[in-house]
């Protein structure tokens, strides 16, 4: 689907007094609602980072970027904006939202250790070649999570502390990892 499918996809669970599962439990129908405030705002202050903004105007062959994602993902709304906005940036660029729990399931690709973990956002070539495979969050804000798994922390005090991290990290960190992707398979195919 494209990004304007999946804010009406996103926009209809919110809307909808019956929502589907699992929508139709309060504790996920919250997080969908804080979930769009945050890609809202990202959407309106989140800043690209110049060299990376860079990199991906000057890509010269068609890529396809697939983001894997469900609007009750806490890590995707503070990702998929960042995305969104950099697919803006290139012509050459065609991207594809698809939802972790639905068919075609192309999740069941890309598991993170065994669990669908998303967000995912894949790029490939104009062939369909894999030319990266990234998520579900960047590499520190991960290692936070699984430190906070490990300590058995509640799943509130988790959500709390990856939502500091996300707020002060403001983007960045997924931008430089994007920007070492691109300029590592560049380089590759250069």
């Amino acid at each position: 689907m494209t990004f304007q499918q999946y804010l009406e996809y996103f926009q209809g669970i919110l809307n909808d007094p019956n929502a589907p599962a699992p929508y139709n439990n309060i504790d996920y129908l919250d997080y969908t609602k804080m979930n769009w405030a945050r890609q809202n705002r990202w959407l309106k202050t989140g800043v690209l980072s110049l060299p990376l903004a860079d990199k991906v105007a000057a890509i010269d062959k068609p890529q396809n970027w697939i983001v894997i994602t469900e609007p009750w993902c806490g890590d995707a709304s503070h990702l998929v904006p960042f995305i969104h906005k950099l697919s803006e940036l290139n012509p050459l660029i065609s991207i594809d939202y698809q939802l972790r729990d639905s068919e075609p399931f192309l999740i069941e690709q890309y598991l993170t250790n065994g669990g669908k973990a998303i967000p995912k956002f894949i790029i490939r070539d104009e062939n369909g070649t894999d030319l990266m495979n990234w998520g579900p969050r960047p590499a520190p804000c991960q290692q936070l999570y699984l430190r906070l798994k490990e300590e058995n922390v509640d799943f509130n005090t988790m959500k709390i502390e990856l939502q500091k991290w996300y707020n002060e990290d403001k983007g960045q960190t997924f931008q430089s990892e994007l920007l070492e992707s691109l300029t590592s398979f560049a380089e590759v195919s250069g």
